[in-house]
């Protein structure tokens, strides 16, 4: 998922990242061309087919190979992407191709295959997992080859209409002819092509000399651009870190400790505010989680504030919703004064009264089963998420509760977790998404295999928020989409409990992030 490295999509802020500082526009940077630029993954993506996936390292990956109908500038604006023009309501929107655009193999892009990208995601029997992130299911569009232009049609009114669609990376006719080429390649009207993928090693990208239908002011013939691109797959943070410093590499993310040292070293590094600590239990029959009184007296259990700190090493920030406040267009808090306050007094009284008594060992259990919990947490996100995984587990033992530790990589969140192949109960995950609509899919409707409502929340309340929202068009709907949410936690369905300010490092290059993630065409290399 949504720059946070693990589930959904992206988040959405564009920034500058420069290097040695200076402005280039003045003459004080100077740009060098033909070089490669060497970017750090924080985890192997798996899949590279941009339909299929469901982790955000994937997500940019696909960015060098992909482009979308819609590009999002530095301020959070709509402009140009493959399509020129577009415009929308709750239920249809409808968008003018550029004419000059090419695929991988030199082809034209053409309306009727855009219209076979949106068609696949919106047909639930696909299962893909962009279906009602990117477009709402049942939705079908139709291309008109001849004037260029694509029409979408939603079976439901949906806020964002033309804005979600339009986010949708585009694959070109041959992919969509044959999935497989997706999987470990692309077809794609990208600004680069995949020349090498090693799986948990490197992705090695070429830059397409014809490309010229970027964002925004792009233009083909600029300084700087770099004519190579590897992606390096480095879970290590300190490792990535000493890269960063030996100026092996030109950017990595570090979430962590590390971050200090390269502050101190003075490396160029921008900011930007997403989801990191989010608790999601496990609503499936028969789990601790599917009740309730459960899951607010673990919640309660806990000092969510000081959890907050662990997991972000002490650089986080207390969410005020599911959509971190620079990613989304709706500003509303709706997590203050709608999840249990703590105490740990309160919790184990409120698991006693629900029937769950001491026995043995002081493990609680109720009709003969025991209150055991499995934690799962992933690895890429270092050593802060893991200290606080471990945190938890100190304390639910402490109320009675039976805690092991799972550990997953952002491969197995995808398979294991989303997929439903993993045992699991609570789980550190963070959803990073740009819209409050992008959201539904993960807390309502099917689970694995014909969805990825991956924790099986089940929440009516949250369902008519959802609907009454969806028939609004744009931010008129955010008090509804707040109500949705706080729906949410007054249930205790899943705990956001602290957004970290994420740095991205760099040298010996500019570029922009936007919704969250590495624009392939604003990189610049410098001398």
């Amino acid at each position: 998922m949504r720059s946070v490295r693990t589930t959904a999509t992206v988040g959405g802020l564009a920034l500058l990242l420069g290097a040695c500082g200076g402005n280039a526009a003045t003459g004080e940077q100077t740009f060098a061309d033909g070089k490669t630029f060497t970017m750090v993954l924080g985890a192997d993506p798996g899949t590279l087919d941009p339909h299929l996936t469901t982790l955000s390292v994937a997500y940019l990956v696909d960015r060098f190979m992909y482009d979308s109908l819609i590009n999002v500038d530095p301020n959070g604006n709509e402009m140009a992407g493959l399509a020129q023009t577009w415009q929308g309501t709750t239920t249809s929107a409808t968008y003018t191709l550029r004419k000059d655009v090419k695929c991988a193999d030199g082809s034209p892009l053409t309306a009727s295959v855009v219209a076979d990208n949106i068609n696949f995601v919106g047909d639930p029997k696909n299962a893909s997992s962009r279906i009602g992130v990117f477009v709402p299911p049942g939705a079908t569009a139709k291309g008109d080859d001849a004037a260029g232009t694509v029409t979408v049609t939603s079976a439901a009114p949906a806020s964002f209409l033309a804005r979600t669609v339009g986010g949708l990376p585009i694959v070109c006719g041959k992919g969509m002819k044959d999935r497989n080429l997706l999987k470990q390649g692309g077809d794609g009207t990208g600004m680069f092509t995949l020349t090498e993928a090693v799986a948990n090693d490197h992705y090695t990208f070429t830059r397409r000399k014809d490309y010229a239908w970027g964002p925004g002011d792009f233009k083909a013939d600029q300084r700087g651009l770099p004519d190579t691109v590897t992606l390096k797959v480095v879970t290590n943070e300190s490792t990535a870190a000493n890269l960063l410093m030996s100026k092996q590499v030109n950017v990595a993310q570090v979430i962590g400790p590390d971050r200090q040292r390269l502050q101190a070293a003075g490396l160029t590094q921008r900011q930007v505010e997403a989801a990191l600590g989010e608790l999601w239990f496990n609503h499936k029959a028969g789990l601790p989680g599917a009740d309730e009184s459960v899951r607010k007296a673990l919640t309660q259990a806990l000092d969510l504030a000081e959890l907050g700190k662990v997991v972000s090493s002490g650089s986080g920030k207390a969410p005020s919703g599911l959509v971190a406040p620079s990613l989304g267009p709706c500003k509303q808090n709706t997590v203050e004064g709608n999840l249990p306050a703590h105490n740990l007094d309160a919790a184990k009284a409120a698991l006693e009264a629900a029937g769950w008594t001491a026995g043995t060992g002081g493990v609680r259990a109720k009709g003969g089963q025991k209150l055991a919990i499995t934690i799962a947490y992933p690895t890429s996100l270092g050593a802060g998420v893991q200290a606080g995984a471990e945190l938890t587990q100190q304390v639910w033992k402490s109320a009675g509760a039976e805690v092991t530790m799972k550990s997953v990589t952002d491969a197995e969140v995808g398979t294991a977790i989303v997929g439903g192949q993993l045992a699991w109960d609570v789980a550190f995950l963070p959803l990073n998404i740009t819209l409050p609509s992008q959201l539904v899919p993960y807390l309502s409707g099917p689970s694995a295999p014909d969805g990825v409502n991956f924790s099986g929340i089940d929440n009516a309340a949250y369902t008519k928020a959802v609907t009454d929202a969806s028939a609004i068009a744009g931010t008129a709907g955010c008090e509804q989409w707040a109500a949705a949410e706080k729906a949410l936690f007054q249930h205790v369905d899943m705990v956001p409990f602290v957004n970290s300010t994420v740095p991205t490092f760099g040298q010996g290059v500019q570029f922009e992030l936007a919704e969250g993630t590495l624009v392939p065409q604003s990189i610049r290399m410098l001398v």
